[in-house]
């Protein structure tokens, strides 16, 4: 591996670069154990595909905002170190495949000149904060929450408190009440409210989530003022990292803490919190994202009659007017999330004279180009259109979500990129008038844990396996009925039936069909399926279900020639189970290292989180010494003090309780930063003297 170094004018992110890189060394010499190197490596956003030997990184853009010059930097980086693909994300977010893991410093270093981050785009780290696309330009926004959703991206980004947590955090904000975030599935929810003064807030909702088993948050706060948005985040995110779960991945989110204690005590818990949070009070810069140039001379083209049909049906589901008077924004459907990077760079350079000079990427893996005038739409029209961009249907019944299922994830069981294809086509050329129905929404997922957000849709797939004639067969999941309901309130899909993959073109058929033919006026599909019930749609799709009928071509995936056979690696959308006593020890040591630079550099909340981790992985330490591994923060805590304070066997002057819980005890300043640092100091070095004793005895 060569030595590689950066020259950047931001010497935190050099600094991040650089330690990447020599992490890379460690792991190479055998110095770092691999699992606590993964962990490493998730929180740097590069994620293990399932061809070994490559990478796939993904790339942080906060709420889906990217400007031309950083489309075209990370077009570039796929050619250079990938396989020349950008693939949209449900969060948000742009990957790129098959890198090798010892040239991503140097990708690293290369996107940050265009102030483009992988930091904490994966692993046990609060996710990219996602927002509605059309934030800024929403006709029917209260206000822009884009400068929130970045002060929180901006907040929490390297913030010591999230950095090893029990599993990844996500935030979400709406832009309006119709919630096209889905802020009812995330961790912490918001969507935006102005009170009868005129102040500025938000409706907050937390603990929701899909994966496996999707729960809906809680309403927390009707009105949360907008300066205490921060600081209420901060305090969940406290509550979570101390209290969540760290053993168990399958229950390691916030969702399952709010499950296990109830929600009153994980209140109890924020507000106990609040007294250590960095800020009481956090006024947002609402400046902070600044409106894009807009493009200034005309260009002005005329639509011909043998394109009029396609252009005004791009106009009335592609299209729409922003709040800005006389400017429009402009949703592109990309068939399923990939834009190859040669196609890539056309595209911005066929735009370039016609948009705002800012993308965002949109939930369902699409783009919206905003600041249109309306005198440019033609013109967009036909560059758009040159390039297969003009495709009409977005959000609609024909725009099918999915994510990468079994081409590059090691949790995927069954194809799911081939499936969201074929269906598209069904769509378009069977169901025509359903390009139309932006009301249903398919989505797919390779795996039942939902990155293709199969659990709020109304008709959702996830991919599975079944067993017939002594063989494996592809299998999906059919769920029904979720979705957006609006103003913090979703619903979760329900388990309906499992049938072969091949069949799910006829499951969508005959869904379609009973729909047209059963549905009452102005009936929404989560209205029809609510009245019909859950069995209704059962016996419907029943006969689909039969496996008495197989025929060959169902025992071959889609996208495949090859007989199926499930082949399942291991999972890193969570972190790993670090459970070897030095490791932890080491790391105990590197905390206290960085708890001193933030004391150094008047950092003084910093420095307390970085003291409290060094107590919590020291004795976490020692508890693994015994044999046990306690599955949460509070656990080490409480077991710390009943086998070794309690027994005499390790002599404090109190309780471990009483020293490592004043992290909520007192405000952070400087004389308790120094004082806290100076005990956890102290209590690392009294464990690694009892660790030698114990390893010479």
């Amino acid at each position: 591996m060569q030595s590689f170094r950066t020259e950047l004018e931001n010497p935190v992110v050099e600094q991040d670069i650089i330690d990447l890189e020599k992490k890379i060394h460690a792991f190479r010499e055998g110095s770092i154990h691999d699992e606590k190197f993964r962990s490493l490596r998730l929180a740097r956003g590069i994620y293990g595909q399932r061809q070994p030997g490559v990478q796939m990184v993904r790339i942080k853009l906060p709420f889906g905002k990217v400007t031309f010059k950083q489309f075209l930097r990370i077009a570039d980086i796929a050619d250079e170190y990938g396989s020349g693909n950008l693939h949209l994300t449900t969060r948000q977010d742009i990957q790129i495949h098959y890198v090798s893991l010892d040239r991503t410093p140097e990708l690293w270093s290369k996107l940050a000149v265009d102030d483009v981050t992988i930091r904490e785009a994966c692993g046990n780290t609060v996710r990219n904060v996602t927002a509605s696309p059309a934030a800024g330009i929403d006709p029917e926004e209260p206000f822009d929450v884009s400068p929130y959703a970045y002060a929180t991206f901006d907040y929490f980004l390297r913030n010591p408190i999230c950095q090893e947590m029990g599993r990844k955090f996500k935030i979400a904000f709406s832009s309006s009440d119709k919630d096209t975030a889905y802020s009812y599935a995330h961790d912490v929810g918001l969507i935006p409210k102005i009170d009868e003064n005129g102040n500025r807030g938000f409706k907050v909702v937390i603990g929701g989530g899909l994966g496996a088993q999707p729960i809906l948050a809680h309403l927390i706060y009707e009105f949360l003022p907008e300066d205490q948005l921060i600081p209420f985040i901060e305090a969940v995110i406290r509550v979570f990292d101390r209290y969540g779960e760290r053993n168990n991945r399958n229950k390691a989110r916030m969702k399952y803490l709010i499950q296990k204690i109830g929600l009153e005590e994980v209140l109890r818990l924020i507000e106990e919190e609040r007294v250590a949070t960095k800020s009481k009070h956090l006024p947002i810069n609402i400046d902070a994202v600044e409106t894009p140039n807009i493009p200034g001379a005309s260009v002005l083209e005329n639509v011909t009659d043998d394109e009029r049909l396609q252009y005004e049906n791009w106009l009335k589901t592609n299209v729409f007017e922003q709040k800005q008077k006389g400017y429009y924004g402009v949703y592109i459907k990309v068939l399923i999330g990939d834009i190859k990077t040669d196609l890539a760079r056309t595209f911005i350079s066929s735009i370039q004279p016609l948009v705002a000079d800012e993308i965002r990427i949109t939930q369902n893996q699409g783009l919206l180009l905003k600041y249109v005038p309306e005198a440019h739409l033609p013109a967009l029209f036909h560059a758009l259109n040159k390039i297969g961009f003009a495709k009409i249907g977005f959000d609609s019944v024909a725009d099918v979500t999915t994510c990468p299922g079994t081409d590059t994830c090691n949790l995927g069981i069954s194809n799911s990129m081939t499936l969201a294809k074929v269906l598209e086509d069904l769509v378009y050329e069977e169901y025509p008038e359903f390009v139309f129905n932006k009301d249903i929404k398919i989505k797919i997922s390779g795996c039942m844990n939902s990155c293709g957000q199969h659990g709020l849709a109304e008709i959702g797939f996830h991919g599975s396996s079944l067993k017939a004639a002594g063989k494996v067969v592809p299998a999906v999941q059919v769920m029904l009925g979720g979705g957006t309901v609006g103003d913090g309130l979703g619903r979760a899909a329900e388990r309906v039936i499992k049938t072969p993959s091949k069949r799910a073109t006829d499951v969508l058929r005959t869904l379609l069909n009973d729909y047209k033919a059963n549905t009452e006026t102005n009936e929404r599909f989560q209205q029809y399926y609510d009245r019909q019930g859950k069995d209704y749609f059962y016996q419907l799709l029943k006969p689909l279900a039969d496996l008495s009928t197989l025929s060959e071509e169902e025992f071959v995936d889609w996208g495949h020639e090859e007989i199926f056979k499930t082949a399942i690696g291991v999972g890193e959308c969570a972190g790993v189970v670090i459970d070897l006593v030095a490791t932890l020890l080491f790391d105990a040591e590197e905390k206290l290292i960085w708890a001193q630079k933030s004391l150094d550099n008047g950092a003084w909340s910093d420095a307390i989180y970085h003291a409290y981790s060094t107590l919590i992985g020291s004795a976490k330490a020692m508890l693994l010494d015994k044999g046990i591994n306690s599955s949460t923060h509070i656990g080490v805590i409480n077991d710390f003090d009943s086998k070794y304070v309690e027994s005499g066997e390790f002599a404090l002057p109190t309780s471990f309780a009483e020293l490592a819980l004043k992290i909520n005890k007192e405000e952070p300043s400087a004389s308790f930063a120094q004082t806290y640092f100076a005990e956890a100091a102290e209590f690392l070095k009294l464990t690694k003297t009892k660790r030698e004793a114990v390893l010479q005895s």
